[in-house]
């Protein structure tokens, strides 16, 4: 499974109902199970960002499917960075010329 950073901000729509977030976010990790991709945790923030979630999915496609339902419901943008654990990161630098 690869690991993902998901950063979110609240749409104005998202804002009208803010407190529903807790909710919503209940939702959005039901349907990330739908297709196939775990939200290990999701943290509201200050800053930048309003949301922050440390997703795990088997690949791109599920990925997509899972952002383009949480766009759909028009309450959060989102902005998604690849992330690489340790490990992972090793085997990398070893195809570093």
């Amino acid at each position: 499974m690869a690991t993902f950073i998901v950063l979110g901000n609240f749409t104005e729509q998202g804002l009208r109902a803010v407190k529903q977030t807790t909710k919503r976010a209940e939702a959005a990790q039901a349907a990330a199970k739908e297709v196939g991709v775990t939200m290990r945790e999701i943290f509201w923030t200050q800053g930048q960002y309003d949301m922050v979630s440390i997703v795990e999915a088997p690949d791109e496609a599920a990925l997509t499917a899972f952002g383009l339902t949480l766009a759909g419901a028009g309450n959060v943008r989102t902005q998604t960075l690849r992330a690489f654990t340790k490990g992972e990161m090793e085997k990398i630098l070893t195809k570093v010329a």
